[in-house]
């Protein structure tokens, strides 16, 4: 019996997630992204939440998602409204979680083919216990 979902040729699956580090596909991430559910994935200028701000944000627009999945980093921190401004003008939903949640739900979207962009932070795994996390 099969349990995961077929996901589509050409869609970006998050394979496994650890403190430090993010995997698209075979491909390691140390540094914070957005992932769109295809195309590129991009480096997103943001070492930890305090470095964000609203125009982190707004590049999100250029992506045309109908919901944004923002993985906060080890532990929940929601974004002040003003820094979600032009996404909510532009009645785009977004989703707050910590990063490994966003990880799931953005794979569990991708599954069903919906227009996602998940948008992490991917803290440095200083000081963390090390253990990999395979989805």
């Amino acid at each position: 019996m099969k349990f995961q979902p077929d996901t589509p040729e050409g869609v970006n699956v998050i394979t496994r997630h650890e403190p430090g580090r993010v995997w698209v596909g075979g491909t390691p991430f140390d540094c914070s992204l957005v992932l769109p559910w295809s195309g590129e994935v991009l480096p997103w200028q943001a070492a930890d939440f305090e470095a964000l701000g609203a125009t982190h944000f707004d590049r999100l627009l250029a992506l045309a998602p109908e919901v944004v999945i923002f993985g906060s980093g080890q532990r929940l921190r929601f974004p002040p409204p003003a820094w979600l401004r032009g996404l909510m003008e532009r009645r785009i939903g977004v989703e707050t979680m910590d990063t490994a949640a966003a990880c799931r739900t953005y794979n569990v979207l991708v599954s069903e083919r919906r227009a996602v962009v998940a948008a992490l932070v991917v803290e440095s795994a200083a000081g963390r216990p090390a253990g990999p996390e395979t989805l």
